[in-house]
C-alpha cells in the first residue's frame, strides 16, 4: 500500500539494520509499521533566556539550532527533529507515531503523535531526555515506529478537509496556533 499510494518517501522496503557497514538502529518495513528515521536537522531546547514554554507564543529563541549526525541532548531537556520521511496518509488511514523501545530503554521518550487521513508532510518528533545525563540521538537511523489503522470507510472530515496547520511541513516545525 505504501508504494502503490506514495504513502512514504524516501521508502525502504525491508528492515535495514546496517549502513554503510555499520550496525545502526533499525529502519524500514517492520511487522506491522513502519519505522522512521530522523534528518540532521535538530532543535536543541535551551533554558539560556529563561523562556516560558508558551504553544500560543512559542519563541525560536528557545533553541540551539544543529545540523549534524548526532544531537546531544541536555539531561531533562528535549530536542526537535523531523523525519527522512515523507508522508501522504490516505483518506482511510490514521497513522500513530511510538518511539522505539532501543530509544525508551535509554531514558529518551518520542511523544505519541497521530498523523491523520489525508495529512502529508515530513514529521516532526520531540524528544525527551528523561535522564540526569546528556543523550544522543543519531541522524538517518531508526527513531520512531509508524503504526498504520486502516478504517472500513473514509473519513468523513479530513485534515487536508479542515486545512489543519501543519499539512505540507517541510522542516521541523514549532507550534502554531
Amino acid at each position: 500500500m505504501a508504494e502503490e499510494y506514495g504513502m512514504i518517501k524516501p521508502f525502504e522496503p525491508e528492515q535495514v539494520r546496517t549502513l554503510f557497514g555499520q550496525k545502526c538502529i533499525s529502519f524500514g518495513t517492520s511487522s506491522y509499521g513502519y519505522d522512521v528515521r530522523c534528518s540532521n536537522e535538530f532543535k536543541i531546547f535551551t533554558n539560556i533566556n529563561s523562556a516560558i514554554v508558551d504553544p500560543k507564543n512559542f519563541s525560536e529563541d528557545s533553541f540551539v539550532n544543529l545540523t549534524a549526525d548526532v544531537c546531544i541532548i541536555p539531561p531533562n531537556s528535549f530536542a526537535l527533529a523531523r523525519t527522512v520521511e515523507y508522508f501522504r496518509i490516505p483518506r482511510d488511514v490514521l497513522t500513530i507515531c511510538l518511539g522505539k523501545s532501543t530509544y525508551a530503554r535509554c531514558g529518551i521518550i518520542v511523544n505519541v503523535t497521530p498523523l491523520e487521513p489525508e495529512w502529508e508532510g515530513h514529521v516532526t518528533l520531540e524528544f525527551s531526555n528523561t535522564t540526569p545525563l546528556p543523550a544522543k540521538i543519531y541522524a538517518n537511523e531508526g527513531v520512531a515506529q509508524m503504526l498504520f489503522l486502516g478504517a472500513d470507510d473514509i473519513c468523513q472530515t479530513s485534515y487536508k478537509d479542515r486545512g489543519g496547520k501543519y499539512q505540507g511541513q517541510q522542516g521541523v516545525t514549532l507550534p502554531k496556533t
